[in-house]
């Protein structure tokens, strides 16, 4: 089964990346003989000729079709294959041929494609090591979501899991530990937590947070204190300070 990526970050990262099935490269042209020679487009052909992978320059046609979805595809489009989900012990042997501690990310059924990524783009920013998501009532990894992130999931290793509870129970057992971002004012405060070791960063659902038996399941919550009139921040941003706060603990604000 193929997909079609579009924006021009997701889809020059995916050439980049080369991680799934490539089919053909459609670009949007008023000239369909004429491949653009400059500028972003232009880039994006190169790389694919350096693939061997099939251009085909059109006017209208798909692009026409995916304005009236109301898709930006910024004239241009990737045939792909699904994208290559991984094995949560990829994530750990990522972390070890880092020679680092292990980084990861927990979505607890985050479900705003939007949202996750943002997130994506924020854990391939910090080099987290894998993203965790379950496989039902959740958001999955979509063209949106490629789109989203501007093309940094091509490039994430991403586990979708059947029970995200059970992954962090075995994450504990082998010596990781899971931190929860929480809301309740009695939840101590992000400055006060550790996180320089192996961690787990646990992001809750937009709308109810972290689900009841995850938050039992966190060695510790940190929440994220909040001095103006609003009560809290988007799952996506509050998740991306604690993802930075974790990789500047580690390593310091240089690395």
């Amino acid at each position: 089964m193929s997909e079609l990526l579009y924006g021009r970050h997701a889809v020059l990262e995916c050439l980049r990346a080369n991680r799934r099935r490539i089919f053909r490269l459609w670009v949007e042209s008023k000239q369909p003989e004429t491949a653009p020679k400059e500028g972003p487009l232009a880039q994006i052909v190169a790389e694919a000729e350096r693939l061997k992978i099939p251009v085909r320059l059109i006017s209208g046609g798909l692009f026409d079709r995916l304005r009236s979805e109301r898709v930006n595809a910024q004239g241009v489009a990737l045939e792909v294959g699904e994208y290559p989900y991984v094995e949560v012990e990829d994530c750990l042997r990522a972390a070890k041929a880092a020679n680092e501690p292990p980084l990861l990310l927990i979505l607890d059924h985050l479900q705003d494609p939007q949202n996750l990524g943002t997130l994506i783009r924020t854990a391939e920013a910090v080099r987290v090591h894998g993203v965790i998501i379950p496989e039902r009532r959740a958001a999955r990894i979509t063209p949106a979501v490629s789109n989203a992130s501007a093309g940094a999931v091509e490039h994430l290793a991403v586990a979708q899991v059947v029970n995200i509870n059970r992954v962090i129970e075995e994450l504990k057992k082998r010596n990781v530990w899971v931190v929860g971002l929480d809301s309740d004012p009695s939840t101590p405060p992000l400055a006060q937590a550790r996180l320089d070791g192996a961690l787990a960063v646990v992001v809750g659902n937009e709308g109810e947070g972290l689900s009841r038996l995850t938050r039992e399941k966190c060695d510790f919550l940190v929440r994220l204190p909040m001095w103006g009139r609003v009560e809290s921040l988007n799952a996506a941003v509050a998740g991306s300070i604690v993802l930075y706060a974790a990789r500047q603990a580690r390593a310091g604000s240089s690395s």
